[in-house]
């Protein structure tokens, strides 16, 4: 079965970074595109990054832009978010989750993990 388990989330101070990771199995993980996507306490999903299959092209949310990146190692299974400068209104659950084949939408999601930025 497709699974999705988020890591490395925690508490880090404002201007701290974090690295998230996503391990992927049960499925071609260099097949699918994938997506960072955040939900803060008492708020919607946001999406927030976005790569393609191979990682060679990214996308990001304006909130986020110049301080993560998105990247991916297919051989390990393994998609990242790295977050630099951190900020209290980074601060959510953050979940990866699968692109689904020729939609605009997800259709696997992981069990999130917790980014605290705080004081």
């Amino acid at each position: 079965e497709v699974q999705l388990v988020e890591s490395g989330g925690g508490l880090v101070q404002p201007g701290g970074s974090l690295r998230l990771s996503c391990a992927a199995s049960g499925f071609t993980f260099s097949s699918y595109y994938m997506s960072w996507v955040r939900q803060a306490p008492g708020k919607g999903l946001n999406w927030v990054s976005a790569t393609n299959d191979n990682g060679g092209s990214t996308s990001y949310a304006d909130s986020v832009k110049g301080r993560f990146t998105i990247s991916r190692d297919n051989a390990k299974n393994t998609l990242y978010l790295q977050m630099n400068r951190l900020e209290p209104e980074d601060t959510a659950v953050y979940y990866c989750a699968r692109k689904a084949p020729h939609s605009a939408t997800w259709d696997y999601w992981g069990q999130g993990t917790q980014v605290t930025v705080s004081s």
